[in-house]
């Protein structure tokens, strides 16, 4: 689903365990690492789709996790300009996003990255809450602060860790002189 502007709506997924780490997956083949995320079929809600997601990428069942809360809106980036398929119809240009802030109520070994035929992850990690956005691929960074900072207040109501990150205003390639 491309909407009218280019974006692909699409769903993200931050698993919490009780210690409050969040999962951290390697994309196959890559030194890329992500939460896991997907796009949304025309026939799906955000929620359908986030949990058909979880199962195709991480391997866990709808009982497997607890919903702790969603983004409001939705939040979008762009794609960098190498990144967009420039012969595809509709164009997308980016993603827009709900994100789901998941509990884990199961084992580790209840988790499967090839479930599926064509996994998205190799290996799977805990890391502290912030550290996905220093480590995300450039043009997610926006996006993965501004889902973690909305969600913070859920899974530390007495309030977060400090947030060292601090994001650029601007595209570092644009409006240079």
């Amino acid at each position: 689903m491309i909407d009218s502007e280019g974006f692909r709506a699409n769903v993200g997924i931050i698993l919490c365990n009780e210690r409050r780490e969040l999962f951290w997956g390697r994309r196959v083949g890559q030194d890329a690492w992500q939460f896991p995320q997907g796009g949304i079929n025309d026939n799906e809600t955000p929620e359908e789709a986030m949990f058909r997601e979880l199962k195709e990428e991480v391997g866990l069942e709808e009982n497997h996790v607890e919903i702790l809360g969603s983004t409001k809106k939705w939040l979008r980036y762009r794609l960098p300009k190498r990144f967009i398929r420039k012969h595809s119809t509709p164009l997308c240009i980016g993603q827009k996003q709900r994100w789901f802030l998941l509990k884990v109520t199961c084992s580790e070994s209840d988790f499967c990255l090839d479930k599926f035929d064509k996994p998205e992850f190799d290996h799977w990690r805990w890391v502290d809450y912030w550290q996905p956005v220093k480590e995300v691929v450039f043009f997610k960074r926006n996006v993965y602060n501004r889902a973690l900072k909305e969600l913070a207040p859920l899974l530390f109501p007495d309030g977060a860790p400090e947030n060292t990150y601090r994001p650029k205003n601007r595209h570092p390639y644009r409006n240079r002189r």
